[in-house]
């Protein structure tokens, strides 16, 4: 028996970790609604509640707390950048809603601002819709930084009137 134990063993390890593998998670399926959820019936406008950049909660200072983002139901968007001080030009857009191959869906955003304001060299990018509901939006999506180094960015959206504690908190 004592000669069989490693092979045991090892079998027993591949057996347990075979059957344990990572399930398949299906993608979130947007709610019917989505556009009226996203736009409002005359526009709404959302602000950033939590900002996570590769995993790390990211400080809410400056022109992220400022920030805004209007989708209209005419399909159009509009963020306040260029209303704020030194927080760049405002990004103009069509928007629409795609859905990947594999079921993800996604907010696509189609400008000729974009290659520059984004440093990418289509004028669309695409973020993955990962939440939605009357109050809250969360985006998803890879972006190379500065750096040049590509990091996946997680922001959860807020409807701009609702009071999102913590914004800010880092500098308390």
């Amino acid at each position: 028996m004592k000669k069989h134990f490693p092979t045991l063993l090892l079998a027993l390890v591949i057996i347990i970790t075979s059957s344990c593998s990572k399930s398949k998670k299906e993608p979130y399926q947007i709610p019917e609604n989505a556009i009226e959820l996203i736009a409002g019936t005359s526009g709404k406008t959302w602000k950033i509640a939590k900002r996570h950049n590769d995993g790390t909660r990211m400080n809410m200072a400056g022109c992220f707390l400022s920030y805004r983002t209007t989708y209209n139901p005419d399909m159009t968007m509009k963020d306040n950048n260029g209303e704020q001080h030194d927080c760049g030009p405002s990004l103009i857009a069509n928007w629409e809603i795609t859905q990947s191959k594999k079921g993800h869906y996604f907010i696509k955003l189609k400008s000729d601002q974009l290659p520059k304001m984004m440093n990418i060299e289509k004028n669309y990018k695409s973020f993955q819709i990962t939440y939605l509901s009357k109050d809250s939006l969360q985006l998803r999506y890879r972006h190379a930084q500065f750096s040049g180094q590509v990091r996946t960015i997680v922001d959860l959206y807020v409807q701009e009137d609702v009071v999102a504690p913590n914004r800010d908190f880092h500098n308390k």
